[in-house]
């Protein structure tokens, strides 16, 4: 007998969640929340985040789902339940997989993402321009910013917010609180208050009363200010909006993020309201229906997979020996550092965890510092500590350390300051072209005084580290995020690590593989294979990108062809900086082998993207053997 349809099932569009009776909504939220523990599941992705805002999501989907309405998200990773909701439950089934669903808002996957968002804080922004171009083009509905998870701190986030009163009067902010943005102030007063505040009734009344005073012969506009500062002195003490009302915003809240009629209602009554923009201040309970997220919420903010009964990572398949990460030995090896030298500071941007700092920021409270989703801050930050004798060490993820290069340049640079930048994730990764870490090299290499560094294996970051905490200069060190790093077969004795001196872990007489940190793995597996093909290649660790070896370069040059590999796009990475050495050199032979230039490469599995864009070991043997075979027999018939 076959079952009846999920609620799920029939919902393709908001207008088909418009049509459930409201009595169905939590069980709508049940059958959210179950698709999404099981797809997260099986593919990975952002769990906790996307159990808690489930009702929220259905609320506002419900009240401006419309098509004319905009619902702008921030972060990106928190609208799981809304993709769901907008047409791409099949498509949702390959979240984060190779040409299947982004796991973030993007333009190009549906008309209900308006503007895509992988990195955090852009929503006000993004929704106050498209508030104003509508308002500009006559056009009706309603713009929401959706932010949560922190970006409220996060110093774009702050820059919109100041701006929005001088921009427009329609802008909606909804603030999904979930612990992790500011303090609420919560009971039945603060309830009561809000369904006061947010009903017709009250808005069409203060606004006849402000009306009627102001025309009061003599004391209107006393009695006008005099009841203004009453109320909001009053308001101060009792709701946690005056920062907002400050800014301009009407604030609203807080609401229970999880009672779906509530929050329906609410929002229908302040729709209509476009005289002042409107803050609606929602709590949310982060990994909402799933014990283990509930439990822990920043253990299961983004994962790989997982048993769903349990919430126990799956092991990886087939068992490897179980060797740290590149993160999880930054970790280590800056314990031992901060224990032996009490000038090193530890600094992150809210990603503590994933950095691999949470054992330091355990072992020494007062000189680890977390300052939330503000980039540019840590940068800052870092420089003045290091004006006073200190050694910051910042951590932060490749693609977000983008956002403070100005300051990398102007306030640590220019001043030849000597803080120690560590990035994570400086390669691929599953999450796609917002999160990929290949495309800073170009700007990081024409930065004057940084020094660039890329460890091979776990035991290089260490000596970096070391290296780098000791060089009176700023220095940056890049590495991918990986599951496990073993170090590299260099014999008995390996070279100590200078600057700007490369490393040579192979030698051969055919070819020169010039290999950028942990590819210098893919460049020894490169070579075991060309020697299956006759071909013997020297395989060079460059370990720095600046200053480059360009002594060791061109002496290999002239000897033999050189290819380059590298986890970084083609277009200002280390394969460009080589061809650049090597331009003036007679004869010079070079082949690049990189992500390809001016363009963004897609999400998937690292692994499936190596292979289609001909990154595997496998690939660049095959290539180099048809390059060699083309450059020598090219040079046999014009001899």
């Amino acid at each position: 007998m076959t079952q009846p349809p999920s609620l799920l099932d029939q919902i393709e569009s908001p207008a088909d969640l418009r049509r459930l009776p409201l009595t169905k909504l939590p069980e709508l939220a049940r059958e959210l929340r179950g698709e999404l523990l099981r797809v997260v599941a099986a593919n990975g992705g952002h769990l906790a985040s996307n159990l808690g805002i489930v009702e929220l999501t259905i609320a506002l989907l419900r009240v401006f789902g419309d098509h004319d309405d905009r619902i702008v998200w921030d972060t990106g990773h928190q609208a799981y339940a809304y993709k769901l909701l907008t047409g791409r439950r099949q498509l949702f089934q390959s979240l984060r997989q190779h040409q299947g669903c982004c796991g973030f808002p993007t333009r190009q996957e549906s008309r209900f993402d308006i503007f895509g968002a992988g990195h955090a804080g852009t929503a006000i922004s993004a929704a106050t321009g498209l508030t104003v171009a509508r308002e500009c083009m006559k056009r009706k509905g309603r713009v929401i910013a959706v932010v949560g998870d922190g970006a409220l701190g996060c110093g774009v986030s702050l820059e919109g917010l100041n701006n929005v009163i001088e921009s427009t009067n329609r802008l909606i902010v909804v603030l999904n609180d979930n612990k992790m943005s500011i303090s609420p102030n919560v009971g039945g007063l603060a309830r009561y208050l809000n369904r006061l505040i947010s009903g017709p009734r009250y808005n069409r009344l203060k606004g006849a009363v402000s009306r009627t005073v102001d025309r009061i012969p003599g004391i209107g506009g006393w009695l006008h200010r005099a009841i203004h500062r009453f109320q909001e002195s009053a308001k101060h003490m009792l709701v946690p909006g005056a920062f907002f009302e400050e800014l301009g915003f009407r604030y609203i809240g807080p609401l229970d993020g999880h009672d779906t009629e509530e929050l329906i209602a609410t929002l229908e009554k302040l729709k209509p309201l476009d005289h002042q923009p409107l803050l609606i201040h929602v709590l949310t309970e982060k990994g909402r229906g799933f014990a283990p997220a509930e439990e822990d919420p920043a253990a299961y903010h983004g994962l790989g997979k997982f048993d769903p009964q349990t919430g126990k990572p799956l092991p990886p398949k087939p068992p490897r020996p179980a060797v740290p990460s590149f993160g999880e030995a930054l970790g280590s090896h800056l314990d031992k550092l901060m224990r032996g030298n009490d000038r090193v500071v530890a600094i992150t941007a809210g990603m503590c965890d994933g950095t691999g700092l949470s054992e330091i920021r355990d072992h020494f409270p007062r000189r680890f510092f977390d300052v939330g989703i503000a980039e540019e801050h840590a940068v800052v930050f870092a420089a003045g500590m290091a004006t006073q004798g200190l050694r910051p060490v910042v951590a932060i993820y490749a693609t977000f350390m983008q956002r403070a290069m100005d300051y990398v340049f102007h306030d640590v640079a220019l001043q030849n300051l000597p803080v120690v930048f560590c990035l994570d994730r400086a390669g691929v990764v599953v999450d796609g072209p917002t999160h990929h870490g290949i495309h800073d090299l170009a700007f990081w290499q024409a930065v004057p005084n940084l020094a660039i560094l890329q460890p091979a294996d776990g035991g290089e970051l260490q000596a970096m580290l070391e290296f780098a905490v000791e060089l009176e200069r700023p220095c940056l060190i890049r590495y991918p995020k990986t599951d496990g790093v073993e170090d590299l077969p260099r014999g008995e004795e390996s070279t100590p690590l200078s600057l700007g001196r490369a490393e040579v872990v192979r030698t051969g007489r055919d070819l020169a593989i010039w290999c950028l940190g942990y590819e210098t793995k893919t460049g020894l597996e490169a070579a075991g294979l060309l020697a299956q093909s006759g071909v013997q290649a020297t395989v060079v660790n460059a370990r720095f990108v600046k200053p480059l070896d360009r002594e060791l370069l061109c002496r290999l040059a002239e000897q033999m062809p050189v290819a380059t590999i590298e986890d970084h796009c083609l277009g200002g990475g280390m394969g460009s900086l080589v061809n650049g050495t090597l331009t003036n050199l007679r004869e010079a032979r070079v082949r690049n082998f990189g992500w390809p230039e001016d363009r963004f490469v897609p999400w998937g599995s690292p692994e499936k993207l190596r292979r289609q864009f001909g990154l595997t070991a496998e690939q660049i043997a095959e290539s180099i053997v048809e390059w060699l075979h083309a450059l020598y027999g090219e040079e046999s018939s014009q001899g």
